[in-house]
């Protein structure tokens, strides 16, 4: 997806919805913590499949990602597409894709303004 075009949400098969509802389940039953840091590791590994990896990479720092993998049991690198069927409604992401180099706006080398924000596309 290099053009970041609008693309349908392709649906969850029953073994994918099965997989994402075990990683839920075996997150919260060995979670221990503040719940609001459960619930949005939940948050990132649901929007995660609609973004990708690499929108996930621009909206939050890699300390976070790494604390919502420990917690899910996952690796976002695995788990997520490069890019998502919503990665085009991502600010930050279209902004990163246009520096000279990717991997300095995810350490933050690369100021990106509104790199959380998601818009109409």
């Amino acid at each position: 997806m290099s053009d970041l075009e609008k693309q349908a949400i392709p649906p969850l098969s029953p073994e994918e919805a099965l997989q994402y509802v075990a990683i839920i389940d075996k997150a919260a039953e060995n979670f221990r913590g503040q719940a609001d840091e459960l619930q949005a590791a939940i948050g990132m590994l649901m929007t995660g499949r609609l973004l990708g990896w690499k929108v996930l990479l621009i909206i939050h720092n890699k300390r976070t990602i790494r604390k919502y993998e420990e917690i899910l049991g996952i690796n976002v690198r695995e788990m997520f597409p490069p890019e998502g069927p919503l990665a085009y409604k991502s600010l930050g992401y279209k902004i990163a894709r246009g520096v000279s180099n990717f991997w300095k706006a995810v350490s933050g080398d690369v100021k990106i303004e509104h790199r959380r924000e998601l818009d109409a596309g």
